[in-house]
């Protein structure tokens, strides 16, 4: 395993913080050093959201990340504001129900999924981030099945434990998306 750095960001009510917590998550429950860093705007749902996420086989210096090897957007403005921070060779996965991304970019991978959709039509719009996480799952590898469904079971609480056999649903959908060899939809 190398270092991944992880910007994951949308809107507040996405999932997005936990989203990156449960990254984190999986990272720790695979011996691995991990940062999460949230940052949410005053108005929280509906707002702007976003975290840094960092997993590493060694120390990590900051949990402040100027770039980034991938980035989960969930919105417009959050694919343009981090898409620039991504480094060459990196990964951009967006929520292509909401946001048709452009980039003029040709040294990164852009994977595009109707996670929303998808989401809403498995009766809970909240899987979105998770068919996304899935897809990264995939597509990186810096985190596995097993150590994903640990950490729901770890992040959510009680009320929601229920939950986690549609949630690993949908992060296989997101998953299959990529091991389809479809890019999840549109390359970049």
């Amino acid at each position: 395993m190398r270092t991944l750095a992880l910007v994951v960001a949308g809107f507040g009510g996405q999932g997005i913080l936990s989203a990156g917590r449960i990254v984190a998550e999986a990272g720790m429950l695979q011996g691995l050093e991990v940062s999460w860093l949230p940052s949410y705007g005053p108005e929280m749902r509906g707002g702007t959201a976003n975290c840094h996420v960092v997993l590493s086989d060694t120390p990590i210096g900051s949990p402040i990340l100027n770039d980034c090897d991938a980035l989960i957007a969930m919105n417009g403005p959050s694919f343009e504001r981090f898409e620039p921070m991504v480094r060459p060779g990196g990964l951009v996965i967006v929520d292509g129900s909401l946001l048709c991304p452009s980039s003029t970019r040709p040294d990164i991978r852009l994977l595009s999924l109707p996670a929303s959709s998808v989401a809403a039509e498995m009766g809970n719009r909240t899987f979105a981030s998770v068919i996304l996480l899935g897809c990264l799952s995939a597509a990186t590898g810096a985190f596995d099945r097993t150590s994903f469904e640990a950490a729901l079971r770890v992040v959510l609480p009680p009320s929601k434990q229920g939950l986690i056999p549609d949630e690993m649903k949908a992060f296989d959908l997101g998953a299959a998306s990529v091991e389809a060899g479809g890019d999840g939809a549109s390359g970049g």
